[in-house]
């Protein structure tokens, strides 16, 4: 609306320039030149004085002109501030906003690099309402970030104090999604040495440097390559069972979702047997396997097994299902 005021206001003013350059020409017989300088000069009352004397219908038009002119382009400048002032102030208050948002953060996640392998982890994240922070050095992508109100904080994620500045203390992991496989590692690096416990994921272009990534402290390593040529012979093998797994755990047709849910300790679950915990006829899920504290991976366990603290249950059910499962077990 301001922008739309702002161009009326200047034809406006362009249209008194115009009137008032062809009245001094008529009227008083002055040069092109000449009658654009006089009507310049009365607009913006400088006070230079008359070029010529002027007539009594030249001193008529040089009032019209003042009046009009004076107040139209008072109120042009007044909308070109107008709409710098908000700008700015809008940019200063929302960032303040962004500021305290990441000073309050915990628990979150960070994504480093928001090119296209970022963009997807995040567009996860927010699906599942999942709290993040994208830590990202280029201007076209911070504007992108915006854009889609993700919180962010512009900066190199290679820097000890940028990290800091993110949460990295009090968030719950880290995935390095930048393009370089050298700045992955700088950043795993960096974030193992100021939280050893923290958990990274890491991108890798290249699968020969997965070894490099794990010895620098990367709890996981991704090669998006080598999973998605992986996942195409995959559908050229077996596409029905791609398909389903598409079908239950991604795209929620069926309303399906594979979920984790760590057992605390002072879960009401802990000792009990699956038959007697009575997960499956509570909560009609499908247990698929268990993971011990010790890293065992218990698959398709049988109704003798023990659930036991920090245990994970892996399991497949509806969605609100997972969710009151989730509850009791923690």
């Amino acid at each position: 609306m301001e922008f739309f005021k702002l161009r009326v206001s200047a034809i406006l003013l362009l249209l008194i320039i115009v009137v008032g350059t062809a009245g001094y020409v008529i009227l008083e017989r002055m040069s092109v030149f000449d009658s654009f300088y006089m009507t310049l000069i009365t607009i913006s009352t400088v006070g230079f004085g008359e070029i010529s004397p002027l007539s009594r219908a030249g001193r008529v038009l040089t009032v019209g002109i003042i009046i009009s002119g004076i107040s139209l382009l008072t109120y042009t400048l007044g909308q070109v501030a107008k709409i710098f002032v908000e700008g700015e102030l809008r940019k200063l208050l929302g960032r303040r906003k962004l500021e305290k948002q990441i000073a309050e953060i915990s628990g979150h996640f960070i994504v480093c690099g928001f090119g296209r392998i970022g963009e997807v982890i995040c567009g996860e994240l927010a699906a599942e309402k999942i709290p993040f922070l994208v830590i990202e050095k280029e201007g076209e992508k911070t504007e992108q970030l915006e854009k889609l109100r993700y919180l962010y904080l512009a900066g190199d994620a290679t820097v000890d104090d940028v990290l800091r500045e993110a949460g990295l203390m009090r968030a719950k992991g880290l995935a390095t999604a930048v393009s370089s496989d050298a700045d992955n590692v700088f950043i795993t690096l960096t974030a193992k040495g100021l939280k050893p416990d923290i958990f990274v994921l890491s991108r890798a272009a290249d699968l020969k440097n997965e070894a490099k990534m794990l010895r620098a402290g990367a709890s996981r390593v991704v090669c998006p390559y080598n999973m998605g040529g992986a996942r195409m012979a995959q559908i050229l093998r077996k596409p029905t069972v791609v398909d389903f797994l598409d079908t239950t755990m991604m795209s929620g047709d069926l309303g399906l979702k594979l979920e984790e849910a760590v057992v605390s300790a002072t879960s009401s679950m802990v000792g009990k047997t699956l038959v007697t915990s009575n997960l499956r006829r509570d909560f009609g899920v499908i247990i698929v396997a268990i993971k011990k504290a010790s890293a065992e991976m218990v698959f398709n366990p049988g109704p003798d097994a023990i659930i036991d603290a920090n245990d994970v249950i892996i399991a497949i059910g509806k969605q609100h299902d997972m969710r009151r499962m989730r509850e009791v077990l923690s």
